[in-house]
């Protein structure tokens, strides 16, 4: 069942281990007025019990913001990606790449979005993901959105696609390959197993 906005009890625990510059830097973004989550694999590892490692920020404030927050705050910043929203934050030593909430067009190349708009949900940022258990997001105070499923399928062990937007990028054939074979104990969901087929068979992959 999917969650919205839910304080799931086991983050609790995971709130402690997340390092003390990322915190300060949802904080930062916080104070100024801005929404700030941790996604991807920081908030799959920890929820499954492993101690995550990189974090990464999704947020509604656009890249010009955010690095004018974390200069602010004596950060470096880089501007690794700002067409697609995205800045790199150097904050007492810890990388930090935090993005813009976007969707993405379509991939006319298999590989890239034609383009990003920039969007204003966590919601629609998380549409955006490849697996489920990929599309939570975490706040500083254990809230999870959680609109795909990612607990359920966490929990069940089942790697399953968000979106049929999976299609659109066959990088992603390899990407679910790796997880399949990192966690032996997971399945791939039979949806999803056939759409990796028909890619397949179209020549998309």
């Amino acid at each position: 069942m999917p969650y919205e906005n839910v304080l799931h009890t086991t983050a609790y625990p995971l709130l402690s281990r997340i390092p003390a510059p990322v915190l300060e830097m949802l904080f930062f973004l916080e104070e100024k007025g801005f929404e700030a989550w941790i996604v991807g694999g920081f908030v799959r590892d920890a929820l499954r019990g492993v101690t995550p490692h990189d974090a990464d920020i999704a947020t509604n404030a656009r890249w010009e913001s955010v690095k004018e927050i974390a200069l602010d705050h004596g950060c470096k910043v880089r501007e690794t990606g700002t067409k697609h929203g995205t800045v790199t934050v150097i904050h007492q030593g810890y990388p930090l790449e935090i993005t813009t909430f976007r969707s993405e067009a379509i991939y006319s190349d298999h590989r890239h979005p034609n383009s990003v708009t920039f969007v204003s949900s966590i919601t629609e940022d998380l549409a955006r993901r490849d697996l489920t258990i990929n599309a939570m997001a975490l706040a500083p105070d254990g809230f999870i959105i959680d609109p795909f499923g990612g607990q359920h399928d966490l929990a069940a062990g089942i790697l399953r696609h968000v979106s049929p937007a999976f299609a659109e990028d066959p990088v992603r054939i390899l990407r679910i390959a790796r997880f399949a074979a990192r966690l032996p104990s997971f399945s791939i969901a039979p949806e999803t197993m056939a759409l990796m087929r028909r890619m397949v068979d179209s020549g998309e992959a």
